[in-house]
């Protein structure tokens, strides 16, 4: 048995052989990335943006910019992960139809500072602006640098256009209109004003869709209910009508019934 010959299509190729036993790995890796990134691209709940997500507008865009340009991403995350603590500290979980339209998208994986895939709308716009030129102010343990000069970079004559064009490439349907429209949208604009806008609309738009359907289904609740009781008393009124309409004639034959005798008693019957 110890002579036995082995074919080279063997295990003992593999362990033998640390070439082949490279190459053999890389392509089991590559085979099941393959298998669990490919279909990815094809379905509806990772390409199709989910309600309330829209593409980005001129100042939106340009501060999502600042934000990625001055290393936001690196110490907040904007992805709610499925754990119980996390939804109820930050809100629902992220998911890749939120994301659509991010070029990078900015999920990131490490949280020096809060997660901000929900903080739009939570604080008003003078506390963000606060908050990037001396953080201390409002959060004194806070680590996170200062940004000052933002206030006073004015983004007038950026490129916006181009940039929108470049996204409408990959995907984002942005219109010619929406592109020719957008360096008036940004004239007078500082990089603190485009920063304090992106932030201010993480997550807004999903909490306020969501926020509309739970209402227009609550609507449609009520309105089933009060059909229903309708109904109800609809099937109440004609049973009652129906038995006042049955009593007289269930009446008439005992009242004949009961004066049979006394009639045949006058007559001598």
């Amino acid at each position: 048995m110890a002579n036995k010959k082995t074919g080279f299509f063997s295990h003992q190729t593999l362990e033998k052989n640390i070439g082949w036993m490279i190459i053999a790995s890389i392509l089991v890796v590559s085979f099941a990335g393959l298998v669990q990134i490919v279909p990815l691209f094809f379905q509806h709940s990772t390409t199709q943006p989910v309600a309330g997500v829209e593409p980005y507008s001129p100042l939106r865009l340009m501060g999502r910019d600042v934000y990625i340009r001055e290393g936001c991403v690196g110490c907040h995350s904007q992805q709610v992960r499925v754990l119980a603590a996390e939804v109820q500290r930050y809100g629902p979980y992220s998911t890749a139809a939120e994301s659509v339209f991010d070029h990078p998208f900015l999920w990131g994986s490490k949280r020096t500072g809060p997660d901000l895939a929900r903080v739009g709308e939570r604080y008003s716009d003078d506390w963000h602006r606060i908050h990037l030129r001396d953080p201390r102010k409002l959060v004194p343990e806070s680590n996170m640098p200062a940004y000052p000069w933002l206030q006073k970079t004015v983004i007038t004559g950026e490129n916006v256009a181009e940039r929108m064009r470049a996204l409408r490439m990959l995907g984002v349907p942005y219109t010619d209109q929406q592109i020719a429209d957008a360096p008036k949208a940004i004239e007078g604009k500082t990089e603190e004003d485009a920063l304090v806008e992106y932030l201010q609309s993480l997550g807004v738009g999903v909490r306020k869709a969501k926020q509309a359907a739970e209402a227009k289904q609550a609507a449609e609740a009520k309105k089933a209910e009060e059909a229903k009781k309708a109904e109800d008393a609809k099937k109440a009124e004609d049973a009652k009508q129906a038995a006042d309409t049955a009593a007289p004639a269930a009446t008439a034959p005992a009242a004949q019934s009961a004066l049979q005798p006394a009639a045949q008693a006058a007559t001598g019957g």
